[in-house]
């Protein structure tokens, strides 16, 4: 298993939450509410790039929109591959954390 960056673990979390509606725009949005953060655009096309590049998500063109001056989103997905790269990823953490919160308690 390739192991996924901080980043592309939050931007797939965040395609995934937002499906059908993850584009460029409000995947920024998501992540600068989830962490407080300000993201520039590069920040997530970035790694959009090389999720899409190791097939971990697929890029699919929407309509041309008004508001846009006709240009098309461009909407974002998990493929099986993401799914499993999260699901892998989401294991081995659980595996890794076991037992943090009962320690950190006892401080």
């Amino acid at each position: 298993m390739k192991l996924l960056l901080q980043s592309e673990e939050m931007i797939l979390l965040s395609i995934w939450k937002l499906q059908p509606n993850a584009y460029g725009v409000t995947i920024r949005r998501r992540l600068t509410e989830a962490t407080g953060k300000s993201w520039s655009m590069a920040s997530v096309y970035a790694p959009l790039d090389r999720l899409t590049s190791r097939g971990l998500i697929r890029a699919i063109d929407g309509p041309p929109t008004k508001e846009r001056g006709g240009r098309r989103r461009r909407f974002f997905e998990l493929t099986p591959k993401g799914v499993q790269a999260l699901s892998e990823l989401h294991r081995v953490q659980e595996v890794l954390w076991h037992g943090f919160a009962d320690w950190a308690q006892a401080l």
